[in-house]
């Protein structure tokens, strides 16, 4: 029997520091593979002009190939016109393995074929600001499923496309993202009119889908998302990841409490900081994330603020002197962790704290389940769903619930012992083979 043929965009899989959606679709390719597709991966990455096929390898992974010849800008500025109804085409790029990529090994997706369109994501987005389509690509080879993992303005011609919307948050939480909320209705409801199925992650994200959306129920399938985490990481030995986090950071193995994700207004940092100072807990916070939107609003009690007071009142401006240097020593912000060493953090942790005002699925709350840290989360959205009764659940708004719930975990061992026993069972739940026999049963509907 012939393998079905299914494409997976990379918009997202290009973007160095990785987010929640690279991770799904990179999951989803190795779980594509795994189902017996072959997979296709269409990225829209400067490439090389030209036929020269080693150069299109070279600028698939570094874009600092030189600039075309005038001419040859010309004619590539013509050819990426936005022109209503005007498709955009790709070209296969061939991984023959003359560049060495090892060292993007980790992050890039499973993949049988790799095609490229120039700057595609960019001028789909143009297109629809100015025309309101799904601008058709055409692909060296239709495939049977294009499957677009996050909300683009594309369409593959002659495929079923289908495409994940893991959340409405821009709709349900509009001030915590910086996206224009005009444009993004816009074209999630296109993307509902036009799909030939529509995937999501959470029950809750499919009831905000049929009502906000109004897509019909029999239009949407849930797959959930699961974890994909390499045995050398996850089954690292203990005394191992205590040299890590130790010699690299400097902390006591299980004496810290671990955020890592995105420092954005979603992810309810500012009262994870009030929470955890009024907690009064000596077990300091780590903080794993880079700064983005309103990030310095999130953290500002982790900020001076002596500049404000007045030279004259020297006592108070040396108290809050004083008060920053305790705050500093018990929150350690770290922008970035390589893979690796973050999976070591996550196993080191007295537990992950992730009070997230809304989230289409939680990956840190499964994550953390999967590698035996005990997890306290928000009561809301999509996390019940994910977490069960294995993790502390608090209200995200309530920074007294928050704190509560800190101070419980760090004094009660045999609270956390217990929710490291659920929370394995319940990753249980969410587990790899699950998430494939769901992927294998929406396949099934849309290629035979």
């Amino acid at each position: 029997m012939k393998k079905p043929f299914v494409m997976i965009d990379g918009m997202n899989l290009g973007l160095e520091k990785g987010t929640g959606v690279a991770t799904y679709a990179r999951n989803l390719s190795y779980g594509l593979r795994d189902i017996g597709c072959e997979v296709g991966v269409l990225y829209g990455g400067r490439s090389a002009p030209g036929a020269e096929s080693l150069l299109k390898e070279i600028a698939f992974f570094d874009s600092n190939v030189g600039k075309p010849p005038k001419w040859l800008a010309v004619l590539l500025a013509v050819q990426e016109a936005v022109i209503p109804g005007h498709g955009f085409t790709a070209a296969k790029v061939e991984i023959s393995g003359r560049v060495i990529y090892d060292t993007f090994k980790s992050k890039m997706p499973y993949f049988d074929n790799v095609w490229n369109s120039r700057r595609l994501f960019e001028r789909a987005r143009a297109s629809f600001t100015l025309w309101r389509i799904l601008t058709p690509v055409t692909l060296p080879r239709t495939p049977d499923v294009m499957h677009w993992t996050y909300p683009i303005p594309l369409s593959a011609k002659d495929s079923k496309n289908i495409y994940t919307l893991h959340d409405l948050v821009p709709l349900r939480l509009p001030y915590t993202t910086l996206d224009n909320k005009r444009r993004y209705y816009r074209l999630v409801r296109k993307i509902a009119a036009k799909a030939d199925h529509i995937v999501t992650v959470s029950e809750c994200s499919k009831k905000d889908l049929i009502s906000l959306l109004g897509i019909p129920e029999e239009k949407i399938t849930n797959t959930y998302e699961s974890v994909n985490i390499p045995a050398k990481y996850r089954d690292k030995p203990e005394d191992v990841v205590k040299r890590e986090i130790e010699g690299t950071f400097g902390l006591k193995h299980r004496g810290y409490f671990l955020f890592y994700g995105s420092i954005e207004p979603k992810k309810n940092i500012g009262r994870l900081i009030e929470g955890y100072l009024a907690s009064n807990v000596p077990t300091p916070l780590v903080i794993v994330g880079a700064q983005a939107w309103k990030s310095e609003q999130e953290l500002r009690l982790t900020r001076s603020r002596t500049a404000a007071i007045a030279d004259k009142d020297q006592l108070q401006t040396h108290f809050l002197y004083e008060n920053e240097k305790r705050v500093r020593r018990r929150i350690i912000q770290l922008e970035y962790a390589p893979f690796n060493l973050l999976v070591s953090l996550i196993r080191g942790a007295k537990a992950t704290v992730f009070p997230s005002l809304y989230e289409g699925f939680g990956l840190p709350v499964l994550e953390s389940m999967l590698l035996g840290t005990p997890v306290l989360s928000s009561n809301t959205s999509s996390i019940p769903e994910v977490a069960g009764n294995a993790a502390l659940l608090v209200d995200p708004y309530d920074t007294r619930a928050i704190a509560e719930g800190i101070r419980e975990l760090d004094s009660n061992a045999e609270l956390r012992a217990g929710l490291v026993a659920k929370g394995r069972k319940q990753a249980e739940v969410h587990s790899e083979e699950k998430h494939k026999q769901r992927l294998e049963t929406l396949y099934a509907r849309l290629t035979y």
